[in-house]
């Protein structure tokens, strides 16, 4: 085999598109892992994280992601689509970038669950007022209550 074919897209652009890739490395909630020419047919979810690889002169590239998917067809194209990306040769930089994406990601993840307790508290609390006994009948009463049909 001569290599991989590397695209890594966002929604908006696409920031890399090399033939002749030699070794890719990435990775998923269970781990770092490798991509050499030849590799079986693959597909998992990245993580905001740094996509290095290898291009044919020897040259090692480095991408942040802010979440992704990757695929890898045919043992020779590999497929990263990403909400963001951000190319750059200082690793260290790119690393920290990350990092501020996995905290800006874990604080939507926060608000998220927040939001979510929210709303199942306010449903409970309306379905205690709503079942609770001797409250009075009225229009708010659903059909079922009074007898009618469901």
């Amino acid at each position: 085999m001569s290599g991989l074919h590397l695209t890594v897209t966002t929604p908006m652009s696409v920031l890399v598109d090399e033939t002749g890739v030699t070794s890719l490395r990435a990775e998923d909630r269970s781990g770092a892992f490798g991509i050499l020419p030849g590799h079986t047919a693959f597909l998992t979810v990245l993580p905001a994280s740094v996509l290095r690889w290898r291009s044919a002169d020897g040259a090692l590239h480095f991408c942040a992601l802010r979440s992704g998917l990757l695929t890898v067809e045919r043992g020779e194209a590999v497929a990263v689509a990403c909400r963001e990306g951000v190319l750059g040769d200082d690793l260290h930089a790119l690393e920290a970038e990350v990092e501020s994406l996995r905290a800006a990601d874990a604080d939507a993840d926060r608000r998220e669950r927040v939001e979510q307790m929210r709303l199942h508290a306010s449903a409970v609390r309306q379905l205690m007022q709503y079942l609770r006994p001797g409250r009075p009948a009225g229009p708010t009463a659903p059909p079922f209550a009074s007898g009618g049909e469901c």
